[in-house]
């Protein structure tokens, strides 16, 4: 079954084509990052404009680059939920234009059910149940992947993501955007002793997290030092406060996981990416005997193949939408039927 997948949540417009929910045939992205890079961050009204400008062509793109014809295409799916809605909606509205035209299913798929997916394609030998660490600009959440479409949330912020934290701290220290990114670059040359931050823990559920304390410890530290006259040691901030993310994530995905009693676990969002998460869960995994799915960097950013790929199973559940299907700034990954 080959699935036409389409994503345009945030900055990054991306058509894809995929077999089956693992073969990927395209994966076709164009980013916008050069363009909101001038003023720090996404506008969402430039991001809207841009995608319109792009969605068509790169379809095209994606189906040539395939291998296919339309009429070989079987079903269209698309991000409906979560993210910027004007950017979401360019994506739906094209969707329902393309399922309609080429007469095949209409499949909406969770964003974030996305990025869990992309380890479908990274790993083709792995099936639910497993517990997934999603860490993204706006989600940081423990998933107890049950079944491709029957998931539990067992913890997560009760605050601001962990992506948006990097991001936040990155620009007062005037790092480019995307600045995750380029504090994890910074982070390489740093001491993570140097600056001692919080590791915050919360009563009530153990695997909730908080990070606006951290965040506001480093910015902080960063305006006292300035109106002091103090010079940062940049390279070691980043080093400590990433430490401190990742202190606060891996010690509650491992307890997560003995929670689940799985011995799989699986990590999915744009912050899958940065290295010191990355390192600090190979090392707990390796200890604690537990196979871990590290997709490769390509697949950690927003893409089309992970919407299609999750369109796949969702297809197979039932879940499909006519051309009533609206578009949603917020939703849980939970979720519900759509008809």
């Amino acid at each position: 079954m080959n699935i036409l997948g389409i994503e345009s949540s945030c900055d990054e417009t991306a058509v894809a084509v995929v077999r089956d929910g693992r073969e990927v045939r395209s994966d076709c992205i164009a980013s916008q990052v050069d363009i909101h890079r001038i003023y720090g961050g996404v506008v969402p009204e430039i991001a809207s404009r841009k995608h319109i400008e792009t969605i068509y062509g790169l379809a095209e793109q994606a189906i040539e680059r395939a291998g296919v014809t339309r009429k070989e295409l079987d079903a269209v799916a698309v991000t409906y939920a979560p993210g910027l809605i004007g950017a979401v909606l360019v994506g739906v509205n094209f969707a329902k234009a393309a399922a309609y035209a080429l007469g095949v299913p209409l499949i909406p798929v969770h964003h974030i059910r996305g990025h869990i997916a992309a380890n479908y394609l990274a790993f083709p030998e792995l099936e639910p149940p497993f517990l997934c660490l999603v860490v993204s600009g706006g989600h940081t959440l423990f998933v107890d992947v049950k079944d491709y479409t029957h998931m539990e949330i067992l913890g997560g912020t009760r605050d601001d993501a962990a992506g948006e934290c990097f991001d936040k701290v990155a620009r007062v220290l005037g790092m480019p955007y995307p600045g995750g990114a380029a504090l994890d670059r910074a982070a390489q040359a740093g001491d993570d002793r140097r600056y001692p931050m919080p590791r915050v823990k919360l009563e009530g559920n153990p695997l909730d997290l908080s990070f606006s304390g951290l965040k506001t410890a480093a910015i902080n530290l960063i305006h006292t030092s300035a109106q002091r006259g103090e010079e940062v040691d940049v390279p070691s901030l980043c080093a400590s406060y990433s430490a401190a993310v990742s202190d606060m994530l891996v010690p509650r995905a491992m307890q997560a996981l003995a929670q689940t009693g799985y011995d799989k676990l699986a990590i999915a969002g744009g912050v899958a990416a940065n290295s010191r998460i990355r390192g600090d869960l190979t090392r707990r995994a390796e200890e604690a005997g537990v196979k871990l799915y590290l997709p490769p960097l390509s697949l950690c950013g927003d893409n089309g193949a992970m919407i299609a790929s999750q369109g796949y199973y969702e297809y197979l559940a039932g879940n499909v939408a006519d051309m009533t299907l609206n578009a949603y700034a917020t939703k849980s990954i939970l979720g519900e039927k759509i008809s």
